[in-house]
Parts: C-alpha cells; sequence; structure tokens
C-alpha cells in the first residue's frame, strides 16, 4: 500500500480531533471581561491541547517523508496513535469543567503519555522501512533521545499532578516546548524536506 492514504486519512481525523476540541470553546454567558477571565482554563487547555495535536501531526508529516510504502504493521501503529490523539478533546473538556483538578490533570498526563508511546511506536515501524543511510540513523538515535525525554516527563506529570497541579502541567508543557523548538534544542542535519 502507497502512504498517501495513510497520509490523507491521519490528516482528516487529526483535523476532525482539532475542530472537536473548538467546538468546545463556548463563548461567556455574561458579557463582560470578567465573564472571558472564567473562561481561561478552558482556553488554556485548548490552546495546549492544539499545540500538542499540531506537534504529532508535523513529526507525522516528517516521519512518513522516510518511505514510500506502508505495511500492516505501520497501518496499525498509526491507528493505535490516533485512537489516543482522539481522546484530547473529551480529556480537554474534562480539565475545562473542572478546573483543572487533580484527577482530570492526571488523565491528561495519562494521555499524553499514551500517545508519546504511540507515536514512538509508530516511528519503530517506519524506521524498518527507512533507507538504513548513516544521517537517517543518526536522527533516529536523537529523536528515540527526545522521545524519552517527553515519556519521562509525561509519566512523572501522571502521579505529580496528585501533589501539586501546576508542575504536573508544566511537565506536560516541557515537551511541547521542546518539540516546538527541536531545531534550537537538538539541532539536526535534516537530509530531505
Amino acid at each position: 500500500m502507497t502512504k498517501n492514504r495513510l497520509e490523507s486519512f491521519s490528516d482528516g481525523v487529526i483535523a476532525i480531533i482539532i475542530t472537536i476540541m473548538v467546538l468546545e470553546l463556548h463563548p461567556p454567558h455574561e458579557p463582560s471581561l470578567l465573564g472571558l477571565f472564567k473562561l481561561w482554563p478552558t482556553f488554556l487547555g485548548y490552546a495546549l491541547s492544539f499545540v500538542i495535536v499540531a506537534i504529532y501531526w508535523v513529526n507525522h508529516h516528517h516521519l512518513f517523508h522516510l518511505i514510500d510504502k506502508v505495511d500492516t504493521r505501520i497501518l496499525w501503529m498509526n491507528m493505535n496513535l490516533l485512537f489516543w490523539l482522539s481522546l484530547f478533546p473529551w480529556v480537554t473538556g474534562y480539565i475545562g469543567e473542572t478546573r483543572g483538578c487533580p484527577l482530570a490533570v492526571s488523565l491528561y498526563a495519562f494521555i499524553a503519555f499514551a500517545c508519546g508511546v504511540s507515536s514512538n511506536l509508530l516511528r519503530q515501524a517506519v524506521s524498518h522501512h527507512a533507507s538504513k543511510d548513516s544521517s537517517e540513523n543518526t536522527l533516529h538515535v536523537r529523536r528515540n533521545r527526545r522521545s524519552k525525554i517527553a515519556l519521562s516527563c509525561y509519566f512523572a506529570g501522571i502521579f505529580i499532578a496528585w501533589f501539586y497541579v501546576p508542575l504536573a502541567i508544566t511537565m506536560v508543557v516541557f515537551p511541547m516546548i521542546m518539540y516546538f523548538f527541536a531545531d534550537r534544542i537538538f539541532p539536526e542535519q535534516v537530509k530531505r524536506d
């Protein structure tokens, strides 16, 4: 199977995920700045989730430039990632409704962790079909290192949420910053665009 069908399907699912998240943003009932301010936890959760999903989409895009065809393993690893990403609208709404209670933040960190594991499994499956030149192997090792840092942060956030919610949120945000500014934090020679 060619990769184009998988990429198109994944793009559509991710677009729907983002659309569902934005539909959870409801305007305030009172027409005042105070009414808008009361929505900050919901909006912050949406913004955080949007950026996380966007980072996965960008990484997905770059990942599939390494190969020309996909096999059944890649298809299922991709579906696994899309499943966990599809839970972001629900957990984002839950954080907004509960104003960031420890359970909601812990679940958010768990879903971020599950997405990270799923993405890593997908990357491992794709790496078996990528060319075996040394520059791509070096990139794969660097991305593994970055993935381990992110997974450690998400995993810690699951438990830290029960003791100190702001630190747990920071643990989820840090990998986002790390991936968003990846070229500055982890300079890489990118062979293909």
